[in-house]
């Protein structure tokens, strides 16, 4: 397996993963039955750092498809390469450091976080075109 589709096996972890903070919270808080039914409102009464672990989840959920398809798309073209690895490996990082920004409540690692990210995208993007 390449580290391109690596990275991308351990963000779509990383996705799952982020997911668990918040449905254990709301398991706690409503019980198994309730959690499953998708309670509304968006219970705001679950600590601070959970509700940040859901945006930090749906974040993710929100920028995984992108990394998906450019990664795909430059495995299956033949444009995976040492740039294209270096590419993923800096989103799956950026992404591990945007989860603790977000669930730590620092908004500049957030955000430039989010943007090295970005530019692991543009790395592997480069390399397509």
């Amino acid at each position: 397996m390449t580290t391109d589709l690596l990275m991308l096996v351990y963000s779509a972890v990383l996705c799952v993963l982020l997911a668990f903070p918040y449905t254990l919270a709301l398991i706690g808080r409503v019980g198994p039955l309730k959690a499953v039914n998708y309670p509304q409102p968006t219970h705001d009464d679950l600590s601070d750092w959970v509700q940040r672990s859901k945006r930090a989840h749906m974040n993710l959920v929100e920028n995984l498809p992108a990394f998906a398809v450019i990664v795909l798309v430059a495995h299956v073209g033949g444009a995976a390469n040492p740039m294209t690895a270096m590419g993923a490996q800096i989103f799956f990082w950026a992404r591990i450091v945007m989860a603790v920004g977000h669930i730590g409540g620092i908004p500049g690692l957030r955000s430039v976080s989010w943007f090295v990210s970005l530019a692991g995208l543009v790395i592997i993007l480069l390399q397509i075109f």
